[in-house]
């Protein structure tokens, strides 16, 4: 190889270097600049969310029912029938229910389109604090390190108390005490069994489902959350 090659080469090493390395140091940079403090939600709860946002800015403004409770003031119905119908395996995965997002993969490819997500509750509380409804990789790799940190800083009680308080149960309802004064005329603390499936069958779509509304996918779903919560009872007073 002659001199003059043997210079060229590492310039154009140096060049490929700088014109790789730059952008993705800028993007590290703003990965770090604009991660949220998760840490903090440990102790306070947050003013709004970026669903809330999101959702103020399609309906351009509208009225806000939103009214935070200690997980305490939550029907322990309500708590069950939305584990069971949202993420059944909350308290023994880390963010991620692998399993979940195996069969949810299997069934995309079987009907050919992305319905099936697989999400997590504490996925879905990353997206509702902190995200916007896009669907991107940029987006979805932000949730992922999102979760993480979420179950890495909070205990599973806390990430349960966010996710029933930030939850949206309709078009400007948000958390289970404003949906169940909402829906039901009553306090969160004080959802019966079927109030707490009702709400917990419309959360995969809440803007188009009202509990009220008895339709055929809600009164279907409804019972299904039943049988789980049953289940889930009977299997754990067999185990103690």
């Amino acid at each position: 190889m002659s001199k003059s090659n043997q210079r060229t080469v590492p310039r154009l090493l140096l060049v490929l270097i700088v014109a790789v390395g730059l952008p993705l140091g800028a993007l590290a940079c703003y990965w770090l600049m604009t991660f949220p403090d998760v840490g903090r939600l440990a102790h306070r709860n947050p003013s709004t969310t970026a669903l809330m946002e999101t959702r103020r800015a399609q309906d351009r403004g509208g009225t806000v029912h939103w009214s935070w409770v200690p997980l305490t003031k939550i029907s322990p119905h309500l708590q069950r029938a939305v584990i069971v119908a949202e993420d059944a395996s909350f308290y023994r995965h880390e963010g991620f229910d692998w399993e979940g997002l195996k069969d949810a993969a299997v069934k995309n490819l079987e009907q050919g389109r992305w319905g099936h997500g697989g999400s997590t509750i504490t996925q879905q509380l990353a997206k509702n604090l902190y995200l916007t409804t896009e669907k991107s990789l940029w987006r979805k790799a932000r949730e992922a390190l999102i979760t993480r940190e979420l179950e890495h800083r909070l205990t599973k009680k806390r990430i349960l108390e966010l996710y029933l308080n930030v939850a949206e149960w309709g078009r400007g309802v948000y958390g289970a005490e404003a949906a169940a004064r909402h829906h039901f005329r009553k306090s969160a603390v004080d959802l019966t069994r079927e109030e707490a499936a009702l709400l917990a069958a419309i959360l995969p779509s809440p803007r188009h489902y009202d509990p009220l509304r008895k339709t055929r996918y809600v009164l279907v779903r409804q019972q299904q959350i039943l049988r789980w919560m049953d289940t889930r009872s009977a299997v754990a007073r067999r185990s103690t």
